[in-house]
């Protein structure tokens, strides 16, 4: 759930078991339903379906009221079914329970028994389905409606040669196309259930307020002789699964297969209708070779979609092969149900699509709510919504336009004719989705060309930089002066991927206890970051610099870093913004840096030679490829000097990181220093390496630190040195030599452990009495429940096995 800490939704991507339940007997040739509950719930059952499906919804109810939730409800339904049969003689009574007669324990089989031996005349067959609200979603009522048909019918088992084909809740316009399809192929099928007309009738002279469209119960009752059943639904389980049922009661062999939507899942069908004894026309080839057609057409726009796709557990499936397929790589894939294998079965198909497209950060949900659904797509990024009307609240706050599809449709008119299943209904789907992408590219294009490049560059500008306001500002950035102690400085990690893997670097992202580059307590959105900066700057009022420093590459997380400094330089246009890289974008994004206010910039340069680089970095990833060895390294230092040069001569003070690798680089740093300054650099800082586990150094012994001071004096006659750096983490806050940012982490909820309390006395031996006779420190502490350790260790190795000793041996 979204933002609660509760089992609470905020705005469900749901609807109750009995809406689905209902509209499963609407599949059913001359059925009458009856709700057992409260006279609101089948009202709103009936609003809901008429808005969407825009036909005549008669839907009856055993109007339970205080009385019979005290008493029982079996009179309420008795009366009801029997004003039901008297006014639309059906042929089916589907009978669904609310949540109210599920709570009171209402017997509904033995009600509807006892009805039976009251009116022995009765010829209409009775269903009973339990359909609690709370016991899942509309997903999960269909699948048990269809289940207790299969269930309650008497069947007739001699074989029949047919096939059962049993849908999900699909649009009448889907019902009618995979019906030709049956036919077409000559594949002799009963289908349940069959929405095709009784959801979408037409307009003649007479009417029925029966349903006279749908599947005869007398070809129900053939099910059980059927040789196959095609079950077009991927997350069925014993509970829900008509297929099985008929499988177990009458050995009728069943295949799951997903909804048909797309080229691999209609092919699949396709595929196994053959095996039955089908045949491919001459006119399905050509809808095949149509959408083909389509895919290439659409292709290179399709690449940029980013959709969000929310709703049932097969539609969402069905959606994310579709887009898949299509080069569109869905970043959040959402339902509202409790589905059993969700995971398994999206995330493999997006993986793979993120993989092409480069795409690093998506979201599969279940039991998901439109809160939790909206907060992810604004984390990765989303460009368009597929889904219900019901997604229209969450598509208006992200300023995102939604493609409506699925049910409900309430808000547009022709939701029950709306397609996505078979290569026509697929290539429907896939227009609408791509020509809203185009819509909204062509509409906006110039405002948004307009806004980066003209009116927005003006507003968020900040003051064009004298050589006085500059150095100002360079007096009080902490790590490009000796201001270490007076003013602070932020780090936002907003930047978690880097395109470059060096040999001492691990990156972290839920790392709380290391103080190195590359590791924070999280990840933070750009708005998060915005949020979280006003948080500091309150209670830090010394606070002058904003940066971004990872925890991997800045400008290879550039829209992220882009976004956040827009943000945070209109809520506070006089603060500093500083920003590390490793440089190999520096070229591309240098002058867009400027205009967003950059005005400090620390590059990684550790060699001015490819073939040391090539020892220092195992690859990069470069315009969509990898390069390793000295090729990489190449275009590595490339466009770290180009980059340098270029943003030095914007103005922009440049500082230069070199990381000192003993046996690698250690007889270069004089020439990497002698070389920036030539490109404009400012300040060198000459760092220690760190070796991290996990790492390719981890082995490699750091350099001696007089090595290291002699090489930052010899340095500094050619280029001012920084002799202060403290290996700053990317979530670092405060002054260098006080890091508050634990401060302003999220608190995690965990079981709180007793402190160790002792105390060490350490070089000086056994403690001596004070001036008070008997006031021995020991006595005093262990009066106090503190243990007493004496060692002739340094005080931090005494401490680390005092507090081994008080835990039996863990290391702490």
């Amino acid at each position: 759930m979204g933002a609660n800490l509760v089992q609470l939704n905020v705005n469900p991507c749901k609807m109750c078991m009995p809406m689905g339940s209902l509209t499963a007997f609407f599949g059913i040739r001359g059925c009458m339903t009856i709700l057992h509950g409260s006279q609101g719930c089948s009202t709103y059952i009936r609003r809901h379906m008429a808005t969407h499906y825009n036909e005549p919804v008669d839907i009856a109810s055993s109007s339970l009221t205080e009385q019979g939730t005290v008493f029982g409800g079996a009179d309420n339904l008795i009366r009801g079914l029997e004003n039901l049969i008297q006014l639309y003689h059906p042929e089916v009574i589907g009978v669904a329970t609310s949540c109210l007669a599920e709570t009171i324990g209402e017997d509904v089989p033995a009600i509807v028994e006892t009805f039976r031996q009251k009116h022995p005349e009765l010829d209409a067959a009775l269903i009973t389905v339990p359909s609690a609200g709370y016991s899942g979603t509309q997903y999960e009522g269909f699948f048990r409606t269809l289940r207790a048909v299969v269930s309650q019918v008497e069947m007739d088992t001699r074989p029949n040669g047919k096939v059962n084909v049993i849908t999900g809740m699909i649009s009448p316009a889907d019902t009618r196309w995979l019906k030709s399809l049956l036919e077409g192929m000559g594949v002799e099928a009963i289908l349940l259930p069959d929405l095709s007309e009784n959801l979408d009738g037409g307009h003649g002279d007479s009417y029925s307020r029966l349903p006279m469209g749908g599947t005869p119960i007398s070809e129900i009752g053939l099910m059980g002789g059927a040789r196959m059943t095609l079950e077009l639904s991927a997350f069925q389980n014993k509970d829900t699964s008509p297929a099985r049922v008929l499988n177990e009661k009458y050995g009728v062999p069943f295949l799951r297969l997903p909804l048909p939507c797309g080229l691999a899942a209609t092919d699949a069908l396709i595929r196994e209708l053959k095996k039955l004894g089908g045949t491919v026309s001459e006119g399905l080839r050509k809808e095949r070779e149509r959408y083909l057609d389509a895919m290439i057409d659409s292709h290179k726009y399709n690449a940029l979609a980013r959709p969000v796709i929310c709703g049932e557990p097969d539609f969402v499936r069905s959606v994310v092969g579709l887009c898949c397929e299509n080069g569109a790589v869905p970043v959040v894939a959402a339902t509202g149900s409790d589905c059993k294998g969700w995971e398994e079965s999206i995330r493999p198909q997006i993986e793979k699509a993120a993989s092409v497209q480069l795409v690093k950060r998506f979201s599969v949900l279940n039991d998901a709510d439109f809160d939790e659904i909206e907060h992810a797509a604004r984390e990765n990024g989303a460009n368009l919504i597929i889904g219900s009307s019901d997604a229209r609240r969450a598509a208006a706050n992200l300023g995102l336009d939604l493609v409506r599809h699925s049910f409900p449709v309430h808000d547009h008119v022709g939701g029950q004719r709306l397609r996505m299943l078979g290569y026509e209904g697929s290539l429907q789907l896939l227009d609408r989705m791509t020509n809203t992408l185009l819509s909204k590219r062509n509409s906006r294009f110039r405002g948004e060309q307009y806004e980066k490049y003209y009116r927005g560059a003006k507003e968020t500008s900040p003051p064009d930089e004298t050589a006085e306001s500059l150095a100002l500002r360079t007096a009080k950035h902490p790590c490009f002066t000796c201001a270490e102690g007076k003013y602070a400085r932020m780090h936002l990690p907003v930047a978690p991927e880097c395109n470059i893997q060096c040999g001492y670097c691990v990156r972290k992202f839920d790392c709380p206890n290391e103080s190195r580059p590359g590791v924070t307590s999280g990840i933070l959105t750009p708005e998060e970051a915005l949020e979280k900066y006003k948080r500091v700057k309150e209670k830090i009022p010394n606070l002058t610099v904003a940066g971004i420093a990872g925890p991997g590459d800045a400008l290879a997380n550039f829209p992220e870093t882009s976004e956040t400094l827009r943000l945070i330089r209109a809520y506070d246009p006089d603060v500093t913004f500083c920003l590390s890289t490793n440089g190999l974008m520096l070229p591309l994004y240098a002058q867009e840096l400027v205009r967003l206010g950059v005005t400090h910039v620390t590059v990684t340069l550790n060699t001015v030679s490819p073939e040391t680089g090539a020892k220092i970095y195992s690859h990069i990833d470069f315009m969509g490829k990898r390069y390793y060895g000295e090729e990489g390294a190449s275009i590595l230092l490339a466009n770290q000097l180009s980059g340098l040069k270029l943003l030095c001569s914007l103005g922009v003070v440049c500082k230069i990181n070199i990381v000192l690798l003993s046996g690698i680089n250690e007889n270069e740093i004089a020439e990497v220093v002698r070389t920036v300054k030539q490109l404009g650099a400012k300040l060198t800082n000459i760092m220690q390496l760190v070796p991290v586990k996990g790492s390719a150094f981890e082995h490699l012994s750091p350099v001696p630190n007089r090595k290291l001071a002699d090489l930052r004096r010899e340095c500094g006659k050619i280029l001012p040195q920084m002799l202060h750096c403290r290996h700053c983490r990317a979530d670092a806050i405060g002054t260098l030599d006080n890091d508050r940012s634990i401060e302003f982490r999220e608190k995690p909820q965990q079981k709180s452990e007793a402190p160790l309390r002792f105390a060490v006395a350490a070089r000086d031996g056994k403690p001596e009495p004070t001036c008070e006779a008997d006031a021995i420190p020991e006595q005093k502490l262990s009066g106090h429940g503190i243990r007493l350790f004496t060692t002739y260790d340094k005080m931090e190795h005494a401490v680390k096995n005092g507090a081994k000793q008080m835990t039996g041996g863990i290391e702490t």
